[in-house]
């Protein structure tokens, strides 16, 4: 008998996202066949009082799942906490979970690729993580899924024996890193992953998926991701806690299903290497930059 996972979707005080995050659930094809959890965190100010009051009206009226159970919290966790806190439950609860953030649309095809990869590699210790968002890559030779370092934390799916090795404490964490780890973690310093953990020891973020990637590197581990995005993130307007406005990761979602799965569990080295290429060019010229940062301030 399959066994779908459960899907945990973390909400706050954006209705018209958490709108069309449901819709873009609700039209996947084993969407009538998951039950979802819908964890709505509690308001940090009276500002957010009424937003969040609307977002947990609109939960009410949820259709199109095997079964619909609401957690509301009463008070304020973040984002983080509440993560944490749900991922541990569910994973305890049916060994596996599918989590999404209030500002992701997917494409119809997404649960099926989630369920797939979870059942195809459980008994697989080495990979830890499937992801389902994958920056834009311009290269058409790549196979329709591959194995990667880096944990992306925009839908992505994992189970209860991998979840286990996650570290919140971030000073175990940064004790394992040596310069060549560094390296290799910040992906030939590329992209800014060390920095993020020097700002979490810093207080300057709370960031749950900065830990758990590091949970996975330290460990050995690979995560799973479309060569093409089942993921676009709507969040980058300004209305999210820890996003800003801008379309460097803004992506085209697969219209297809992911037909292919490595059967070889180690890194895909040409991934790698696109990756990095994207990363060491995704802001652009000078004068593509000055105009971003022009466009941010002037809204």
């Amino acid at each position: 008998m399959q066994r779908f996972a459960p899907i945990a979707l973390f909400v706050y005080n954006r209705p018209q996202h958490t709108e069309r995050t449901l819709k873009f659930l609700q039209q996947n094809e084993l969407a009538a066949e998951s039950r979802l959890f819908v964890f709505s965190d509690g308001p940090k100010t009276p500002a957010d009082e009424e937003n969040v009051a609307e977002v947990r009206e609109l939960l009410k009226d949820i259709e199109g799942f095997k079964s619909v159970e609401i957690i509301n919290s009463k008070q304020n966790l973040g984002l983080a906490n509440s993560v944490i806190a749900g991922v541990t439950k569910l994973v305890k609860d049916y060994h596996r979970v599918i989590v999404f953030e209030d500002d992701l649309i997917c494409s119809p095809h997404t649960l099926t690729y989630f369920n797939e990869a979870l059942t195809r590699y459980e008994q697989e210790e080495k990979v830890m993580h499937i992801g389902a968002y994958m920056y834009p890559l311009q290269d058409s030779t790549l196979p329709d899924s591959f194995f990667y370092r880096a944990a992306t934390s925009w839908g992505w799916a994992t189970w209860e024996s991998a979840w286990a090795h996650f570290e919140p404490d971030i000073d175990i964490l940064i004790q394992q890193f040596d310069a060549q780890k560094r390296n290799e973690f910040s992906i030939e310093h590329h992209m800014n992953f060390w920095k993020q953990m020097q700002d979490f020891k810093k207080g300057k973020n709370n960031s749950w998926a900065i830990r758990w990637y590091a949970s996975i590197f330290l460990k050995g581990g690979l995560t799973l991701n479309p060569s093409q995005s089942l993921i676009n993130n709507i969040g980058h307007d300004g209305s999210g806690v820890h996003s800003g406005i801008n379309d460097i990761y803004n992506v085209i979602i697969n219209p297809k299903p992911i037909k292919e799965f490595p059967s070889e569990i180690k890194e895909n080295r040409h991934a790698y290497e696109q990756i990095k290429h994207f990363l060491t060019n995704r802001k652009g010229t000078l004068w593509q930059r000055i105009l971003r940062f022009v466009k941010e301030k002037m809204n």
